[in-house]
């Protein structure tokens, strides 16, 4: 099924990122595919499947797009850059405009306007590692921490502070004390969002994103 706002165009731009090096497919959640994705409204799953598509070719259209381009990648570039001049990316105003964008992915790559040190990607990270620890190991000096604030490029501190708000979203703590923090909101959608369902499937989409970060 073709996403509404995918574009045969956008070939190219998924052609000059597989022919980045390492060339080949690019991780799922690769900064460069979710960049690509936040230019272009398109989620990243699918982009990743068209990407897949392109490596095996299997249309006349991508058979021609990789006679046409495959060995120039300067052509390539120079196109690239034609289309996005003509598209106005970096513009998503005037790109989208008449378009209904119905944003989904793209809030959990961007910054939170509680803290703008944190994204919904990395609250997703942490309440990962949440699920492995009990709360009095829920500090800054557990290497876990350490290891997630550096990846995340964040300190142990604000990993352990949300990890603190995480506490309030869980039913199994039963918390009775208040908590007046900003980050109470994201955090307990995120919550909403995995913290209910299988460890497992938080577990893998974890592991998926720990590409974003590297």
């Amino acid at each position: 099924m073709t996403h509404p706002l995918w574009n045969d165009e956008y070939w190219l731009l998924l052609l000059q990122l597989y022919l980045k090096k390492p060339v080949g497919m690019k991780p799922l959640y690769s900064r460069q595919l979710v960049d690509l994705s936040l230019e272009t409204h398109v989620p990243p799953r699918y982009l990743y499947n068209q990407m897949f598509r392109l490596r095996h070719s299997d249309s006349p259209l991508l058979h021609l797009l990789w006679e046409t381009y495959g060995k120039q990648p300067k052509k390539l570039a120079d196109d690239v850059k034609k289309l996005k001049r003509m598209k106005g990316f970096g513009k998503s105003e005037k790109f989208y405009d008449g378009v209904e964008i119905k944003e989904t992915f793209e809030k959990d790559f961007r910054p939170l306007p509680q803290n703008k040190q944190l994204k919904p990607v990395m609250l997703i990270m942490i309440l990962d590692l949440y699920f492995r620890l009990t709360p009095i190991t829920m500090s800054p000096e557990t290497p876990e921490v350490r290891q997630l604030a550096k990846l995340l490029h964040i300190t142990p501190q604000l990993v352990a502070d949300v990890m603190d708000v995480f506490q309030f979203c869980d039913p199994y703590l039963n918390r009775d004390d208040m908590i007046i923090n900003p980050l109470l909101l994201p955090c307990q959608e995120i919550w909403n969002r995995y913290g209910n369902d299988n460890p497992e499937t938080l577990s893998a989409l974890a592991a998926q994103l720990r590409d974003y970060f590297k």
